[in-house]
């Protein structure tokens, strides 16, 4: 059975006055199922607070607009770590990380979240456990099991659970003071994918920055790879892909462009417009190719590993370049005139090919 391919946004969870959350289903995009993959994003208004919770996966977050701050609980740590976050930071959660959100600007809040369910409660979904509000976990415990946990008067129990009536994201009151973040604190926790040194920069062409285990070291825990490419008006990404067995998820940050991806048996799986907002996935081995509209496209992408590989089929690193004229020939039943007029193009060219004159 053919597996839909094509980019879908996201659907509205749920929301209050202080934000809203929104997913992507695997009944909409069937590959999140079969890549085991989950993808989520909030948008927090001024002073909306996302409570703390954990996830059954360990994912990537991305900001895509605003600034705002974020509280993390590493695993068995005894103190969180407060951090500021704005747009183009990347943080790594791993597993058993505990996350609150907040936003004090006016500006809207939005962060893109990525990961694997592999090991969680349903394949290509993630599941969210609240520690306080209405659907708390503490809520499901009776007042005895939670007063001998907390050593608490019954009475103050009752309060402590039952007095947040929402769930999930509140708005708190003007003036109401919340943690403030530490540049200590966000050492090693965040990149910064618009600040950071680039991996590649082509002129009129595109730049890219890759998170791997030396620029977050958090990674490894969370097993993902993940980069942001930007790419200029007209621009192409050259065709290619992931040499490794991955997963490549894609996220449009920005802009708007067509992608073509390429099967097995040289089939065309997919041609489409893509736009801010989609999310679409590219099977293991296949081959997807980018060409953005007059006014460029960015992408955030993970990848179903830490340290990705990939291999360009086009470009002074394509592949075609290591082989021999000779098995070219026979390849494409050219003659050796053709094979060498293919082979005098793109020889300085990295992956990233700007629009023609």
């Amino acid at each position: 059975m053919e597996i839909d391919l094509t980019p879908k946004s996201s659907k509205t969870v749920y929301g209050s006055d202080g934000g809203s959350y929104f997913s992507w289903s695997p009944s909409d995009l069937p590959m999140l199922k079969e890549g085991n993959i989950g993808a989520s994003k909030i948008a927090l208004q001024k002073n909306g607070l996302a409570m703390p919770s954990y996830s059954d996966s360990a994912k990537v977050a991305y900001v895509l607009q605003g600034s705002g701050t974020a509280g993390i609980i590493l695993y068995e740590a005894e103190k969180e770590k407060v951090i500021a976050v704005k747009e183009g930071d990347a943080i790594a959660l791993p597993f058993g990380v505990v996350t609150w959100w907040f936003n004090k600007e006016d500006t809207e809040l939005v962060i893109l979240f990525m990961g694997d369910t592999s090991k969680g409660h349903k394949a290509g979904e993630f599941t969210e456990f609240a520690l306080t509000g209405a659907n708390g976990i503490f809520t499901g415990f009776t007042t005895e099991f939670v007063s001998r946990a907390w050593d608490l008067e019954e009475d103050k129990v009752k309060e402590l659970v039952g007095s947040q009536k929402s769930t999930g994201i509140i708005k708190v009151k003007d003036g109401f003071q919340m943690p403030e973040p530490s540049e200590e604190d966000r050492k090693g926790m965040a990149l910064n994918c618009l600040e950071a040194p680039l991996d590649v920069d082509i002129k009129n062409g595109g730049r890219v920055v890759v998170l791997n285990t030396k620029n977050l070291p958090l990674v490894e825990q969370v097993g993902l790879g993940a980069d942001l490419v930007r790419i200029d008006a007209g621009s192409m990404c050259s065709p290619g892909f992931s040499c490794d067995s991955a997963y490549q998820v894609t996220y449009i940050v920005r802009g708007s462009g067509r992608a073509q991806i390429v099967g097995v048996d040289g089939k065309r799986k997919m041609e489409i417009r893509v736009e801010a907002g989609n999310l679409f996935i590219v099977p293991r081995f296949f081959v997807v190719s980018k060409i953005a509209d007059e006014e460029g496209m960015d992408w955030f992408s993970i990848i179903s590993t830490p340290n990705p590989i990939f291999c360009h089929l086009a470009g002074r690193t394509s592949v075609w370049k290591a082989l021999n004229p000779q098995v070219l020939e026979a390849s494409f039943n050219v003659a050796p005139e053709t094979e060498k007029h293919f082979r005098s193009k793109r020889t300085n060219a990295e992956i990233f090919f700007p629009a023609p004159n």
